[in-house]
């Protein structure tokens, strides 16, 4: 038992003395500061526009908007489908009184996640995963770390376990950031604001009848698990085919690229029904929480995170199988 944690901890002084998990950091902390820059100005160009700081004058003017963006002839179908579930959706919280502007660092924590989950959070997490395994090959460590009387999967497991140290890490770093970032953007605050959850959209239609108001807190920590899921399974994949092409910079493009093309199928091809079992379409996982139109028919919470662990366990086989069988001389 040990000999075991000192392999995790020599697996994690590893990663972070990597030049790339610095960079990350600090693209996170870049990005960050430059979405809620966005975000901040976004707010102030929308209230000026409408000509008061109030919410609900706001909100009707963003009704307004997309209900004329629906009567557009450019617009395809499936985006007409995307502004009338916004519709209904921004008329209930205005019914409800339920205000979705409410500033503060709460709502940038979680409007952050939000739009991070499906492409800023799985490349951030490929950056790291790519390197962990295949780095041993690149630099020629391999030989002396499978030489050792530890057996193989005690090696790969650890490095496995690191993952989800680093995982963890990170997603408690976004979130402190993005906490204190948001807090000198927006003043801090929120935190027990009520948000509306639990909307389902049924042939097109907002179904309200299932919504609940939670406070934005427990939104934030449903929302964080959700990207935790997410997180894992990318790594879980990543670090599967970094075993396989035994290179970091091949692994990077690969994942990157599927990832991308998760984003652009799930936009251009949502009448392509097998695109759904692809599990970079599934990654926009928190968009079920704030009842967004899933990418595909038939696609659900349930439905997306049981395809991601499908391929997480489909990673973790073909890790341990090649990783124990691999010939460390070819």
């Amino acid at each position: 038992m040990v000999q075991f944690l000192y392999l995790i901890e020599n697996e994690a002084i590893k990663l972070s003395k990597r030049r790339r998990f610095l960079l990350v950091n600090l693209i996170v902390i870049v990005l960050i500061a430059l979405f809620a820059y966005g975000q901040k100005l976004a707010d102030e160009q929308l209230f000026a526009r409408v000509g008061t700081t109030q919410w609900k004058p706001v909100i009707r003017q963003q009704i307004y908007d997309l209900q004329n963006r629906q009567k557009s002839l450019y617009i395809p179908e499936e985006r007409k489908k995307t502004y009338q579930v916004q519709v209904q959706q921004l008329q209930y919280e205005l019914d409800h009184d339920i205000n979705p502007l409410a500033p503060g660092s709460a709502a940038f924590v979680r409007i952050f996640m939000n739009l991070s989950i499906s492409l800023l959070l799985p490349l951030i997490v490929v950056t790291l995963a790519a390197d962990l395994i295949s780095s041993e090959w690149g630099e020629g460590t391999i030989k002396a770390l499978l030489t050792r009387p530890i057996a193989r999967w005690k090696i790969l497991l650890s490095k496995l376990l690191t993952l989800l140290l680093y995982v963890s890490l990170l997603l408690m770093t976004i979130g402190v950031l993005a906490t204190g970032i948001g807090s000198l953007f927006f003043g801090w605050g929120g935190w027990d604001m009520p948000v509306a959850t639990g909307f389902q959209v049924i042939n097109g239609q907002l179904d309200t009848s299932q919504v609940m108001n939670i406070p934005q807190w427990q939104f934030i920590m449903e929302s964080y698990g959700l990207g935790f899921v997410v997180a894992m399974s990318i790594g879980l994949v990543t670090c599967a085919v970094s075993i396989i092409v035994r290179n970091t910079a091949a692994t990077m493009g690969i994942l990157l690229a599927a990832v991308i093309a998760g984003n652009i199928l799930s936009r251009l091809a949502s009448s392509w029904v097998a695109v759904k079992y692809l599990f970079s379409v599934n990654l926009g996982l928190t968009g079920y929480l704030s009842g967004q139109l899933p990418p595909i028919a038939g696609m659900s919470l349930p439905f997306s995170i049981g395809v991601l662990a499908v391929w997480s366990l489909l990673a973790l086989v073909v890790s341990f199988v090649v990783f124990m069988h691999r010939d460390i001389l070819a």
